[in-house]
């Protein structure tokens, strides 16, 4: 394995897959050293799917494999780029790239920025109308939804890991991956709260009535 990958806080290296013959980028994704490493051997592309928390085959299911043509590190070794002969669409809209959408300046107005900037509360809201359509509709592949499936117990035990990665990480300093262990936390959090039938009125409520 390659001795000047930068893996970041998380153990995680950006991942640019490029189709070899028209040069196209393909997709964006991250790399754990296992992934790398699988990758290297394999002649195909292995990533880490930070949200699923997991390794992945690309294609596994789909069949769309990425062929290993050529993997080259950046001069800081803080990218990696895979030149590759994709086998089908890379990307899981059925679209040969994930960028296919056309960016309309004009369409990046001041409410867009606002959003984007949100505060914490907007965007746990966000979440959790999320969390609470996935639990409604069950939709296969989805993270979330497998939660549900595997019930109270394992969505429990899932907060309990994500808090101690949290800590542990805020213990050691480690500023980036605190913040990153901590967004993993609240998600967990947030899909207890909504399997337990507790919301964030709830909450709210409960803090409110202890400040008094």
């Amino acid at each position: 394995m390659p001795t000047n990958i930068q893996f970041n806080a998380s153990g995680l290296v950006p991942a640019v897959a490029q189709d070899a013959e028209s040069g196209e980028v393909l997709m964006v994704a991250h790399m754990d050293r296992e992934a790398l490493r699988r990758t290297l051997e394999s002649g195909q592309a292995w990533f880490y799917s930070r949200s699923r928390d997991e390794l992945w085959h690309k294609g596994e299911t789909s069949g769309n494999y990425l062929n290993i043509v050529e993997v080259r590190p950046d001069c800081d070794g803080d990218v990696i780029l895979l030149r590759v002969n994709p086998t089908g669409p890379a990307c899981h809209t059925g679209n040969e790239t994930c960028f296919y959408q056309d960016f309309d300046r004009d369409e990046w107005s001041a409410n867009d920025l606002d959003e984007a900037n949100a505060g914490i509360g907007a965007v746990l809201t966000e979440l959790a109308d999320t969390v609470a359509r996935r639990k409604t509709d069950m939709p296969d592949g989805s993270y979330t939804a497998d939660l549900f499936r595997q019930g109270p117990e394992r969505i429990a035990q899932k907060v309990i890991e994500e808090a101690g990665e949290t800590a542990l990480a805020a213990a050691a300093g480690a500023k980036v991956r605190t913040t990153s262990e901590a967004a993993d936390l609240l998600y967990h959090l947030v899909v207890l709260l909504e399997e337990t039938g507790v919301s964030f009125d709830d909450i709210a409520s409960e803090l409110v009535e202890r400040r008094r």
